[in-house]
């Protein structure tokens, strides 16, 4: 859940009454959000520098750390807590967010370059006009963008926002995809010229934005946003242009957010604007802006149209266990941002809902149904018995692999759990496998080379697990059950799970017959009694393992596994591991 820090004297004042912290925990419960932590700005900074009392520079405002929903991105800053906690306390009306009546003519229009396809296709643009800025709400301007960047933006990846001082620009914009060394401009917070493949090498040391760079690096073209002087606004998803830098006096702001996911950029650029129009002159009101797409398409942003839903009462009530009239729920609703009224259709009394654009999360009856309760109070909802009893058990699947477990570890194996994850070199290279790229989930972004792909085998785990403990006395027996992940197009996620049992065995001799021992008595063990199953091995060709020594083992007509004693490519070049082994894996699933 994302924690959102607001001064806790600032956010009095928007509420109208200061509240003790027990009664402010007490207001935060009602509505759904939680108080998470109370400190101070000086022990904040401490605490990040790790700096003693008596060197710490900072005030000793008290901050409150508020812990809110992951989709309720309205409530990211304090401009949104506190309008939200001031309607649900009934002390104002959910406000009216409009698009001011500009003409084309006057509007500002972003060209899209059909070269962006290539890498970050869809802009949203927005003015917010007449702002009014000072030090704490330039902070939480900021530290808004932030949150989103790290939320809904998915740490930039699916979208990115630029913010800029629209008096220092002149109109119309352009987006375009350009190559690095076709792009010059002054970053943020310096004083002198990069071209863009020169900065990025210059923030791979900058701790924040060196995590941002594998997004467009490996790209022939970068974004960029260039205004009618070809002055660079921002190259995203990296960094703005120092030209058109916020600053306290900016009275004009342009807002633009570029983006591979075009849902989710509205539902950023309409979050910023709905937060922060109440310091605009013309409060909750904002400047559209006209995107022209190559395809001769024309969209104007933001849309900061209401969303019309109907949800007949029962629907409302019955879930949460109440009896409530329509004239109780509107009320409720109106609680929660919702504006609401009673209809009549279709022979049933409903509830027709305003969704005002802050509200993007709520998508389905359901969300409604959520919001009432959180209104009525989840403390005021009688306790009830079922009507039905029901009993929770393990899947079958997981009671089957622990007696696969218990098996195995009668026969004298040790059992041992390793990562689901591993490196492309474990999985393929060492394994003596090549890499097709259709087997293998490749994990994107990965924090380390050790962490780059699913595993597709428990092979290189166990193999891993012995390397570490070859001074172990022989024989080494050792053994896993868990999931092994492959591509799988047939599945809605593209992937499917497959349980599965890894034996290895390591002695003086490859111990075959070891393994083979103890894949016959599963096979034994699993059949069902008095009923004949055809068993047999038939020979394999794995590159793993030696080619006259690996066996397929078939079951009722078809494979569920392996057999074979590993080649030294594989244990000794890739392993390190000197004494002969031989492996066995087995498809669980097709057992049970």
């Amino acid at each position: 859940m994302p924690t959102v820090s607001v001064g806790r004297d600032r956010l009095f004042k928007a509420l109208g009454r200061t509240y003790t912290q027990e009664e402010f925990e007490v207001l935060c419960f009602e509505f759904g959000i939680e108080l998470d932590d109370v400190t101070t700005e000086k022990a904040i900074i401490r605490k990040e520098k790790h700096l003693k009392d008596e060197t710490c520079e900072g005030d000793e405002e008290v901050i409150y750390k508020i812990e809110v929903a992951a989709n309720r991105y309205d409530l990211l800053c304090l401009e949104g807590i506190a309008r939200a906690l001031r309607i649900f306390m009934g002390k104002e009306t959910t406000p009216i967010f409009t698009v001011s009546n500009t003409s084309a003519k006057s509007m500002h229009k972003m060209h899209v370059k059909p070269e962006t396809a290539q890498i970050r296709p869809f802009v949203v643009c927005a003015v917010l006009r007449g702002v009014t800025f000072d030090e704490a709400r330039y902070n939480s301007f900021i530290d808004l963008q932030d949150k989103l960047h790290q939320n809904i933006c998915r740490k930039r990846t699916l979208v990115a926002i630029g913010t800029h001082d629209l008096d220092t620009l002149e109109g119309p914009f352009s987006y375009e995809a350009l190559p690095p060394t076709e792009i010059t401009f002054i970053p943020l917070k310096q004083d002198k010229s990069f071209r863009a493949d020169e900065l990025m090498e210059f923030y791979k040391g900058d701790l924040k934005l060196k995590k941002f760079l594998h997004i467009i690096e490996n790209s022939p073209v970068y974004p960029v946003i260039y205004d009618s002087r070809r002055t660079v606004l921002s190259l995203p998803p990296i960094i703005n242009g120092a030209h058109s830098a916020i600053t306290l006096e900016t009275k004009n702001v342009f807002i633009e957010c570029t983006a591979t996911d075009l849902t989710k950029a509205t539902i950023v650029l309409n979050t910023v604007v709905t937060m922060f129009s109440e310091y605009c002159q013309k409060k909750f009101e904002v400047e559209p802006v006209e995107v022209l797409y190559p395809d001769g398409k024309t969209m104007v942003y933001p849309d900061l149209s209401v969303t019309k839903m109907e949800v007949p009462i029962k629907e409302i009530t019955g879930p949460i266990g109440i009896s409530l009239n329509e004239t109780q729920v509107v009320p409720l609703l109106n609680k929660m941002q919702l504006q609401s009224e009673k209809v009549f259709a279709d022979g049933e009394t409903r509830i027709l809902i305003s969704v005002p654009p802050t509200r993007s999360d709520i998508l389905h009856a359901r969300d409604v149904v959520e919001d009432v309760a959180i209104a009525y109070g989840y403390n005021n909802i009688p306790k009830t018995k079922p009507k039905c009893h029901t009993t929770g058990g393990r899947q079958p699947l997981n009671r089957f692999s622990d007696k696969i477990r218990a098996e195995v570890a009668r026969a004298g194996y040790m059992e041992v759990l390793t990562w689901i994850l591993g490196s492309k070199e474990e999985n393929f290279k060492k394994l003596n496998r090549s890499d097709d790229e259709k087997k293998a989930v490749i994990i994107g972004n990965p924090r380390t080379a050790e962490f780059e792909v699913v595993r597709t085998s428990l092979l290189p785990g166990l193999l891993k697990t012995l390397k570490h403990n070859k001074d172990h006395p022989r024989p080494i027996k050792i053994f896993e059950v868990g999931d092994v992940v492959t591509l799988d197009e047939t599945r809605d996620v593209g992937a499917a799970n497959n349980r599965r049992l890894g034996v290895l065995y390591c002695s003086g001799s490859s111990g075959f017959e070891e393994i083979l021992g103890l894949a016959e008595r599963i096979l034994k063990v699993v059949k069902k009694p008095h009923v004949e199953v055809e068993t047999k091995l038939e020979l394999s060709h794995e590159p793993e393992f030696f080619l006259d020594r690996q066996r397929n083992i078939m079951f009722s007509g078809r494979c569920i596994g392996k057999l074979g004693v590993i080649h030294p490519v594989v244990s000794w070049e890739g392993f390190d591991i000197s004494d002969p082994c031989s492996f066995l894996e087995i498809n669980i699933e097709a057992l049970l």
